[in-house]
Parts: structure tokens; sequence; C-alpha cells
């Protein structure tokens, strides 16, 4: 099967900006609590590649917000001023 434009180049994708690494773990776990790996990607339609890492970048966007959500509130917190 020929590697389509989407799957080619995945890891690019999700390599650039500063939390890239743990919003690559992140995306990583939510393929792995869906059955898939990024590199079971590769292997699948063009349209259901789309649709997992559509869906995994959006839970990967939500866990970072809640984390720096958190890291705002805990410096608001011991550094009111």
């Amino acid at each position: 099967m020929k590697e389509s434009k989407l799957t080619s180049n995945i890891d690019e994708r999700i390599s650039e900006g500063p939390m890239s690494a743990l919003e690559r773990k992140l995306i990583k776990q939510y393929l792995h609590g869906k059955g898939y790996s990024l590199e079971d990607l590769h292997g699948l339609p063009k349209e259901e590649t789309k649709r997992l890492m559509t869906k995994a970048c959006r839970y990967a966007s939500l866990k970072l917000a809640e984390i720096e959500a958190k890291a705002k509130l805990r410096k608001e917190i011991h550094f009111p001023f």
C-alpha cells in the first residue's frame, strides 16, 4: 500500500512547539487507549487516520490546557502578587 501524504509525516506534524514531547506522549496515550500506535496509522485508510489523529490531537490539546491551567493556578496561589 502506498503511504499517503497524511500519514507520511505524522511525527513531523506533532514535533513542533515547546510542549511537543508531552503532546506526542498524550497523542500516543490516546491512540494506545483505542488499540493503535502511531506506526499503525500508516496502514490505515486516509479517512480513518484523519479521524483518529483529529480525536487524538483534541485529546492532547485538552490535556495540555488542563496542565497549563493547573500550573497557572498554582502560581497564583503561591505568588498572589
